[in-house]
């Protein structure tokens, strides 16, 4: 079956970005340049280009043009039982090791917990309305790049309500990991996993982190759990283009 005209177009300009034809920053040909080249109306190379800015190959600059995407560093983000163990903020921890300062945004509400969360931590049967978990969202940036990730957390009311630990971000315990801040309330975290998948961001997630519309995004779904107890659960949010994951912990019983 022969291929819309526009996906040809948007394939040979793949590939011409991908030989280096057309180079990281490069301004494209005007529309009705592109529409010359390959004897296509201009809306069919918009078409075309829209796919490519959707892939975030391309990015469009209002008034400037059509450029190929720079492609940013790829930056680390290390899962480490070892640094969830240490005092003070992981995500701080991290930018100074990178040279960097790392600071974060957040918002904490109570909640119902949705069906998936309720799961997630092992909760009953919802009471009617009432809130039965905080949320917490955050935005985590580097002082020069910008937004590096996004984190929703929700931690049970009937674990935290009422103690110094009951808003993550507030009171003298503020800043602190998940391990710290449960100590404090004489909860042992003693385990935690993470599941890893992919899919594409939503408007709102890309508008915050500066990807593309539709780009891919890793989620990393995160579980704190004290024994048996799930102490909290998160949804850690990276672009996959320039996030990589780095996993590493300690062999054996030592």
């Amino acid at each position: 079956m022969d291929q819309p005209a526009y996906v040809r177009i948007a394939n040979d300009l793949r590939v011409r970005i991908a030989k280096g034809e057309l180079t990281a920053g490069a301004r494209l040909p005007a529309r009705h340049e592109l529409a010359t080249e390959y004897g296509a109306a201009q809306g069919i190379v918009t078409e075309a280009t829209k796919m490519l800015i959707r892939e975030g190959l391309l990015v469009s600059r209002p008034g400037a043009g059509m450029f190929v995407r720079q492609r940013p560093q790829r930056r680390s983000l290390v899962r480490s039982w070892f640094r969830e163990r240490q005092a003070g903020s992981p995500f701080a921890a991290l930018m100074r090791e990178q040279g960097r300062h790392g600071s974060w945004e957040y918002d904490s509400d109570t909640m119902q917990a949705p069906p998936e969360v309720r799961e997630r931590l092992g909760l009953a049967e919802p009471d009617g309305d009432r809130h039965d978990v905080m949320r917490t969202r955050y935005v985590f940036a580097s002082n020069d790049e910008g937004p590096w990730m996004l984190s929703t957390s929700w931690e049970p009311l009937s674990l935290t309500k009422g103690t110094p630990i009951a808003v993550p971000e507030g009171g003298q315990h503020a800043g602190l990991g998940v391990t710290h801040r449960m100590a404090a309330i004489g909860v042992q975290v003693d385990t935690w996993d993470e599941e890893v998948w992919a899919r594409p961001a939503s408007p709102e997630e890309a508008r915050t982190l500066g990807i593309g519309a539709g780009s891919i995004v890793m989620v990393v779904e995160r579980s704190y759990f004290a024994g048996e107890l799930v102490v909290e659960v998160a949804d850690i949010i990276v672009p996959a283009e320039s996030t990589k994951l780095v996993y590493n912990g300690p062999v054996g019983d030592s």
